[in-house]
This record gives structure tokens, C-alpha cells and sequence, in this order.
């Protein structure tokens, strides 16, 4: 009996002594974000483009819902002849598409503009080209857990040329790589889907990128798998893109303006 009210007291005493710990997240001022992406598909008939630019605002830490900007001015000039292609918002709030065809060109520089809250945000790009993916098989190997699939892209990279390319495996699921070791050759690697259900379709892409985008693809992939949950985990960085304020540099934007020539294969992952 003494052992139980021992026992009791010491339960009151750790209940009492609780204490709500708050964690203090910082909150930085909110920050443009323009996401703009532009992929152009010249081996298809007729030739395609896809992508716009999409702005948003920085959130703290937990937010679920990111704000969007549907108060801003874009439009992208050719630095070449000065022509101008005007953008508007559709379809979804804070994505602007152009207003007119937008089919750029090689070895010309376009100048993305975006005006809002009476500051200039601008970035250059140029169209970087790619090659055709040469084929796609399904592998049978797995990796940790024996659950994943396989599968094998082969493509032939350009000897003329240093490349870089972004793979898009749909599913929003990424990987960079550059041709330093297989420099003009045909060349093949393997990729693991996990969970993926039998007689799935995907589409996987090559983009060409130029070596900037490359870094920040990257730094930008490796962020997406360091996992969430953890509120004392180490917060990914700021990545800086090429995003530019012209009016006030301080209050700098984040984000990134790229287009590519890709490619693309429609694939089905079979049942084993």
C-alpha cells in the first residue's frame, strides 16, 4: 500500500512538472518566388512548348498553404531584336502563360521581367539543346527493400559539345547528370521507382540545362530527399538562382528562369 501511494506521488509530481516547451521557428520576411520553366519540343510534330512562370510568396517553416502572387506584371523580351511576349494569369492563381506563341530560339538571350510591389525582378536565359532518349527497358533488379522497379534509359550523348540534362521521371522525381564521363557516347543507367504500381504509365523526359542550373538542380534535388517530420532538423539553405531585383538587391527574389529543348518517352511499367 505505501509502495502504491509512493508511486502515485511520484506520477503527480512528473505530471505537475510539465512544462510546454515552444518552439520559436524563425519568420523572415515573405520573399518572391518565380518559378519559371519552359521546356520546347522540337522533334514533335507540330512543335510544342510547355511551362509558364508561377510566383508565390516564401511561407515559415510549417505552413501548409503557400500564398500566391496574382498581382504582378511579366513578360519576356528577345534580347535580339527587342520583341516582346506579354504574359497573363490563367488557369490557376499566380501562373502566367504567354499571351501570344513563344518559340525560342538558339543562341539568343531572353530577358524575363517581373514587376511587383513597384520592384523589378529580371533573369536571362538561353534555349540549352538536348538529345533524344534512345530507348527504355524494364530491369529486374532492386535496391534496399525489394520492392522497387527498375528501369533502364539509353541515350547517345553530342561529342561536340559539355552537357547537362535534367531526367523528369514524372512524379515529380528528378535527377541532374553531366557527360564528363561519358563524353560522345551512347550510354545507359538505371533508375528506381518505389511503390510503383504494375501497368503504370510514365513519361520520362531529358532536358538539356547549362551548367548554373545544373548546380542548382542539385543543391535543389538534394533538399527534396532530406525527408520532413523533424522540427529540429537542420532547415534546408536559401538557394539563390538567377533571379535579379533591380530596384532594391537586398530583398532579392527566389527562383529560377530556364529553357530547355527536351525530349520525351511514354513508357509503361509492365507487371513482373
Amino acid at each position: 500500500m505505501k509502495k502504491l501511494i509512493y508511486l502515485l506521488v511520484i506520477l503527480l509530481i512528473s505530471i505537475n512538472c510539465e512544462d510546454v516547451i515552444d518552439v520559436d521557428v524563425p519568420k523572415g520576411k515573405p520573399r518572391l518566388v518565380i518559378d519559371a520553366s519552359f521546356e520546347l519540343y522540337l522533334n514533335e510534330k507540330p512543335i510544342t512548348i510547355e511551362g509558364g512562370v508561377k510566383l508565390t510568396l516564401s511561407a515559415p517553416f510549417f505552413d501548409r498553404e503557400v500564398p500566391t502572387v496574382s498581382n504582378a506584371t511579366v513578360f519576356i523580351t528577345n534580347l535580339t531584336d527587342n520583341s516582346i511576349i506579354h504574359f497573363k494569369e490563367f488557369g490557376k492563381p499566380g501562373y502566367y502563360t504567354p499571351k501570344s506563341i513563344f518559340i525560342p530560339k538558339f543562341d539568343t538571350s531572353y530577358q524575363l521581367t517581373v514587376i511587383y510591389n513597384n520592384e523589378i525582378y529580371v533573369a536571362t536565359a538561353k534555349l540549352i539543346p538536348t538529345v533524344p532518349i534512345d530507348n527504355i527497358e524494364q530491369g529486374d533488379n532492386t535496391l534496399f527493400e525489394g520492392d522497387e522497379t527498375e528501369i533502364i534509359i539509353y541515350f547517345t550523348d553530342n561529342g561536340n559539345r559539355n552537357d547537362f540534362y535534367l531526367f523528369d521521371f514524372d512524379f515529380s522525381l528528378f535527377l541532374a547528370s553531366e557527360d564528363r564521363f561519358y563524353q560522345g557516347k551512347t550510354f545507359n543507367f538505371s533508375y528506381f521507382y518505389e511503390g510503383m504500381p504494375n501497368d503504370r504509365d510514365v513519361t520520362i523526359k531529358i532536358l538539356g540545362i547549362d551548367e548554373r542550373y545544373y548546380n542548382y538542380s542539385n543543391l535543389l534535388i538534394g533538399q527534396s530527399e532530406q525527408g520532413g517530420g523533424n522540427p529540429f532538423q537542420t532547415p534546408p539553405a536559401v538557394l539563390r538562382g538567377n533571379i535579379i531585383n533591380t530596384t532594391n538587391t537586398a530583398n532579392y527574389a527566389l527562383g529560377y528562369f530556364n529553357i530547355s529543348e527536351a525530349n520525351r518517352y511514354d513508357f509503361i511499367i509492365k507487371k513482373q
